[in-house]
């Protein structure tokens, strides 16, 4: 049995229709990738399309000047603009393009023969033009060159017109100062959109002729490269898979900073450098707020110093060095006492103007009782200690708060802090002080005097040397600390010292007044792995790009971007197998190592030795 419908037409019979199976029904409901990348409407107008929520504009190249510099394409590519280019190579037959030249000559040689019988000046655009041409005829003859039909495509996005309009102009005033002029693809939107798209489709059509040298100045590819003669490896360029090899020493000041997340591989990369500087002749200097440097400072040889209160290495604030040549003992006393006062303001948790007053007045006469005055010889004279100053204090008019303050230090639980005589020597190449074994209300006064002493040191003698820092931001947490750590920063070059910054915590470091001063003063700066609610804050700082941001958030351990004066490389941090075993923070491997260093310690010698000869 057929059915007809209302005009009459036949369908099929019933037993002619094919059920539609549940499996073809699923089919047609699930979406696909085109269903997901696809806008949610297109509309095409002469002058842009609009696509979705966006509104999107096409442009393309249609005049050259006579000479493209190395590099002209380059402030398009790295604009901070949301945009893609097309760049259609079409190589020409080089027997075409010498037959087309040949006749373009006569005709030039032509008109100039005219403008001579005429008697009409020389005109400076035909004796160019015919020298160039002879001179690409040359060369495409020889095969030194070759001639290709070059369109270059830009197609520029936005949410509104005037942002199209801005990014437009913005291109444009770019590209006219170079005299590479644009024009919008009127009429042509569509072929021109389609031109731009990853799909190797020339639809637009527009070329102009381009022989190889300046072709290659379009190249859009640009890589900086961190590859130096010396310096030391840092780690691998991730752009180009160059080595990123620079020395510190080679720029306007030596300073570094480095922030990163927890587990990012600050530490790694930085006991890293050390290794590597160290054979470099470098002296290296650290502030190890965890403990985590002693074990390399046991196995390269140098020193481990632990500061604490019940520690038995001591620093008096109160030394003082002997002066070089250039200075007199007036001036190291003078900046001694102010670094002293800087200190108790720290300790007493902040001092009045009257208090900082009675402090000077102190630090002066405890000096005067040791015979110590601006005209001694410092190096034949026992400095005066903590307890004494805070005898000359308890004689002074309104000093009761400050004696009572002070008498924690002196005879109170932190007694065995600062009150005894120096006992350190600086005289390896790679020391460490630890304050981690420090409670954490005394470690900023810990860090400061540790700093002053080593600063006392760096200035006795001139020796190229690098100061880190670790978790910085507990120095950034007083201004008095702060000062002092950015005035270490600022002279530090005269006295051929770096001073490398490392911190977790980059709001904090931020927050001081001198965060952002340290960071203008320092020439190498890392960034490892960030964590999201920091990521903003160190986009704006270093005005990184969304893509560098991304960069950042989704970087593995030891990966991240490497600064360096005016350039910036992606890194990732690369080590010896023999480096990696003594840098490592991982705790499995830590755990490892001690273990097979107390298994080696209790086989016997013998055993060690067949072992050995087995190894071997």
């Amino acid at each position: 049995m057929a059915f007809f419908d209302f005009l009459g037409n036949q369908k099929k019979k019933v037993k002619d229709i094919v059920p539609i199976l549940p499996e073809e029904i699923y089919k047609h409901g699930v979406l696909e990738l085109q269903d997901v990348i696809a806008p949610s409407a297109l509309q095409i107008t002469p002058r842009e399309l609009n696509l979705g929520e966006k509104v999107a504009r096409t442009f393309f190249v249609i005049s050259y000047p006579r000479f493209l510099s190395t590099g002209w394409f380059s402030p398009i590519i790295n604009l901070d603009k949301v945009f893609d280019v097309s760049i259609f190579v079409h190589p020409m037959e080089t027997t075409t393009v010498l037959r087309k030249f040949q006749k373009k000559v006569a005709e030039v040689e032509s008109q100039i023969s005219i403008r001579q019988q005429k008697g009409l000046v020389r005109d400076p655009v035909l004796d160019t033009a015919y020298s160039d041409l002879e001179y690409l005829r040359d060369q495409l003859q020889q095969a030194q060159e070759k001639m290709f039909k070059i369109g270059l495509y830009i197609t520029i996005y936005g949410d509104t017109r005037d942002e199209i309009d801005k990014t437009e102009s913005e291109i444009r005033s770019i590209l006219e100062s170079r005299l590479v002029y644009l024009k919008p693809a009127l009429f042509q939107q569509e072929p021109g959109f389609k031109s731009v798209l990853p799909i190797a489709e020339d639809a637009l059509s527009v070329h102009s002729n381009l022989n190889s040298s300046p072709l290659s100045s379009i190249f859009p590819f640009v890589s900086f490269d961190l590859t130096s003669d010396r310096g030391i490896l840092y780690g691998i360029n991730r752009h180009n898979s160059s080595l990123v090899l620079f020395d510190r020493f080679s720029l306007e000041n030596y300073n570094s900073v480095v922030f990163a997340k927890s587990g990012a591989g600050k530490s790694y990369m930085t006991k890293l450098e050390i290794v590597r500087s160290l054979m470099f002749d470098a002296d290296v200097i650290v502030i190890d707020p965890e403990r985590e440097y002693e074990y390399l400072a046991e196995t390269t040889g140098g020193r481990y110093f632990n500061i604490s209160l019940s520690s038995q290495h001591h620093i008096n604030p109160f030394d003082l060095p002997t002066p070089r040549e250039d200075e007199s003992p007036a001036d190291i006393l003078r900046n001694n006492i102010i670094t002293l006062v800087g200190l108790f303001r720290i300790m007493f948790g902040g001092l009045t103007p009257e208090e900082d007053a009675i402090i000077d007045r102190a630090i002066t006469e405890t000096y005067a009782l040791k015979d110590i005055t601006p005209n001694s010889d410092f190096a034949n004279l026992e400095p005066p200690l903590l307890s004494d100053f805070e005898l000359v204090l308890s004689g002074l008019e309104g000093s009761e708060s400050l004696v009572q303050r002070l008498s924690k230090y002196t005879r109170g639980t932190w007694a065995g802090f600062i009150n005894r005589p120096t006992n350190i020597d600086m005289n390896k190449r790679f020391v460490v002080f630890s304050v981690r074994d420090m409670e954490d209300e005394l470690k900023p006064v810990a860090m400061y005097l540790v700093t002053h002493y080593i600063w006392n040191m760096v200035r006795k003698e001139l020796r190229k040397r690098l100061l880190i820092i670790d978790e910085a931001w507990w120095m950034m947490k007083s201004e008095d600390t702060a000062s002092f750590l950015f005035g270490i920063a600022k002279r530090g070059r005269k006295y051929y010292l770096g001073l490398a910054t490392i911190t977790q915590d980059v709001a904090d470091f931020l927050s001081s007044t001198y965060g952002k001063a340290m960071i203008t003063n320092s020439s190498i700066q890392i960034l490892l792995r960030q964590s999201p609610t920091s990521i903003d804050l160190i986009q704006e700082t270093f005005k990184l790009s969304d893509e560098e941001k991304y960069l950042l958030l989704e970087s593995d351990v030891g990966e991240g971007i490497f600064f360096a004066g005016l350039k910036h490389v992606a890194i990732k941090v690369i080590a010896s197998y023999t480096e990696d075993q003594i840098i490592t923070s991982d705790p499995s491997q830590i755990l490892a190592i001690k273990k097979a260093k107390q298994e080696l310690s209790e086989t016997p010698a013998s055993t060690q030795a067949t072992n050995i000869h087995e190894i071997k």
